[in-house]
C-alpha cells in the first residue's frame, strides 16, 4: 500500500536515491532541500517527486514546509527520512563556533524539528516510519569532525529513546548508519586520503546511494514492523559493533 513519505535533503546523493527507491516501492514521495534549485528541478523533471525548498535547521520553517507538503500530498506523512546533513571539517582547536553549530542545528536539531511535527499525526494514526541517516563516523569517530560525529551519534540515540516512546503506537524509528558510499560530499576528499580510506574497507570499494536506498525502502514497508530501535550499519566491513 502507498504512503505519503517524505525524505530530506533528497535531490542529491543518498537522499535522491532513497527517493527514487521509495517511489518505485510505490509511496507518494516528496524532498527537502535547502539551496540547490538546479537539482531539485532536475529530480521533478526526472521522477515526478516534489521538491519543497526550506531549512529543516529552522523549527518554524519546517512547521510552514510541512504544512505545504500534506496540502499537496493530500494527507499527513506517514514516512519521515531524517537524512539532511552537512560537513564542516575542522579540528576541535581550530573549529569555529558557526562551524558546530550549523552541524549540530542540520544534522542532529532536524531530526527533533521534523520527527516532532509528523509524530501526533502517526500516533492518531496508529502507523508511522522515522528513519534517520546517521553515519559510521558517528559509531567510531573521525579526525576533523567533532562537529559530524556528535551530530551523527546523537541520532543513533535520539532513534533509540523516540523507539521506546512509540513502540506501542505502531511507530517504528530506526537508524541507518552508512560508511563510505559513492557521494559529491565523497568525491570531495582528496584522492590520496580516499584510497587509503577504501583500502580499509574489507569488500574494497566504496558503498554505492542505491545499496543504503534499499535498506530505507525495507525500513519503510509494513513487513518490517518488528524492527525499532536498531542500527543498520551499511559500510562494507568497514567498522563492526
Amino acid at each position: 500500500m502507498g504512503r505519503n513519505a517524505l525524505v530530506t535533503g533528497g535531490t542529491r546523493g543518498i537522499g535522491a536515491a532513497i527517493a527514487r527507491s521509495l517511489k518505485d516501492a510505490g509511496h507518494r514521495v516528496a524532498v527537502t532541500y535547502q539551496s540547490n534549485d538546479d537539482a531539485a528541478e532536475e529530480l521533478r523533471r526526472e521522477t515526478g517527486i516534489l521538491p519543497f525548498k526550506w531549512d529543516v535547521a529552522d523549527y518554524d520553517a519546517c512547521q510552514a514546509g510541512l504544512a505545504r507538503v500534506v496540502e499537496a500530498m493530500g494527507g499527513p506523512v506517514e514516512i519521515l527520512v531524517n537524512n539532511a546533513g552537512i560537513t564542516r571539517d575542522a579540528t576541535l582547536h581550530k573549529m569555529k563556533p558557526a562551524e558546530w553549530q550549523q552541524v549540530i542545528a542540520t544534522n542532529l536539531t532536524s531530526c527533533f524539528n521534523m520527527s516532532q511535527l509528523v509524530i501526533a499525526a502517526m500516533r492518531e494514526k496508529g502507523f508511522g516510519r522515522i528513519i534517520n541517516i546517521s553515519s559510521i563516523n558517528g559509531q567510531k569517530g573521525q579526525l576533523g569532525q567533532t562537529n559530524y560525529a556528535a551530530a551523527k551519534a546523537g541520532m543513533l540515540g535520539f532513534t533509540k529513546a523516540l523507539a521506546l516512546e512509540t513502540a506501542a503506537r505502531g511507530i517504528t524509528v530506526n537508524a541507518v548508519a552508512p560508511g563510505y558510499i559513492a557521494t559529491e560530499m565523497v568525491a570531495a576528499v582528496a584522492p590520496e586520503t580516499l584510497a587509503k580510506i577504501v583500502a580499509q574497507i574489507p569488500l574494497g570499494r566504496l558503498g554505492q546511494p542505491e545499496e543504503i536506498a534499499r535498506i530505507v525502502q525495507f525500513l519503510a514497508a509494513d513487513d518490517a514492523s518488528i524492527i525499532t530501535g536498531a542500527t543498520i550499519t551499511a559500510n562494507g566491513g568497514h567498522y563492526m559493533q
